[in-house]
């Protein structure tokens, strides 16, 4: 993820294999459909937490000859990223958000997925990312709304998991239901021809129960979260299994269903 303007705001999943594992199973079609009827080749993108690349690297696929450019505050995840990289028009890098170390108007689209909910100053980071697009170029953005989160069946455990999560995510400095707030931030920001939109990932079927209750499992309990969690004083480390042992109950559950709405905004750079 892109660090804030002041390095006040900590990204709170941290890296632990559960998050990797569910950052690479994500694709320009399970993550950024509302933006891709805007591609088009030749067009020159920059895609902003960008993670270990694998959104990065399918929108590229899309606006070549374009170059596209994937950023990410985390060497690591750079490192990750750069081994998709197949040819010269790919190319990835350590930024931050707030600070991009690009001219104004260099890039036709910029993309953010995930990442304005873990910054202190979201609004300048849309400011920021309209600074480096391109006049009647786009502004692309999408987040998780974590208090509109849904599942079944319910859990008292699975309750306080999303209470624990949100108020770990605000003494971090971040927004975790930024889904909700993306087109005010937009507003703010001053980008211009906002179409806001909304869009959801479901678990529901056996498999795809099984992979989100694992990641979550694991993220309460051995991941950055965990660890914040109990430094806060927030939870021990007993409350943090008994919340993984839910995430378990939950994707052994024949009906079990989990939906993530997520906010996006798509606009033009003000003026």
């Amino acid at each position: 993820m892109a660090s804030d303007r002041d390095h006040d705001a900590r990204y709170t999943h941290g890296h632990h294999d559960s998050v990797l594992r569910s950052h690479r199973w994500r694709t320009a079609e399970n993550s950024a459909a509302y933006l891709l009827p805007h591609l088009a080749p030749g067009m020159d993108v920059l895609d902003v937490g960008c993670g270990p690349g694998t959104i990065t690297v399918d929108l590229a696929a899309r606006v070549a000859p374009g170059r596209t450019v994937g950023v990410d505050a985390a060497a690591a995840a750079i490192a990750e990223a750069a081994q998709l990289a197949t040819d010269d028009r790919v190319d990835f890098c350590v930024a931050d958000v707030m600070r991009l170390d690009f001219p104004d108007d260099s890039f036709d689209i910029v993309h953010a997925h995930q990442v304005l909910q873990h910054l202190a100053d979201p609004v300048g980071a849309l400011r920021e990312m309209g600074r480096v697009c391109r006049g009647g170029g786009i502004v692309a953005a999408r987040d998780a709304d974590y208090d509109a989160m849904t599942w079944f069946p319910a859990d008292p455990h699975l309750d306080a998991w999303l209470h624990l999560y949100r108020r770990v995510a605000r003494a971090n400095g971040g927004e975790p239901d930024a889904g909700r707030r993306m087109l005010d931030w937009a507003t703010e920001a001053g980008l211009r021809d906002i179409h806001p939109s909304a869009s959801t990932w479901c678990f529901a079927n056996v498999d795809d129960r099984a992979w989100w209750a694992d990641l979550w499992a694991e993220r309460v309990t051995e991941s950055s979260l965990a660890a914040r969690a109990v430094d806060l004083g927030f939870a021990t480390r007993s409350d943090l299994r008994r919340v993984a042992d839910a995430w378990r109950r939950w994707a052994g559950a024949e009906t079990g269903w989990f939906a993530v709405l997520h906010g996006e905004i798509r606009a033009t750079p003000a003026a």
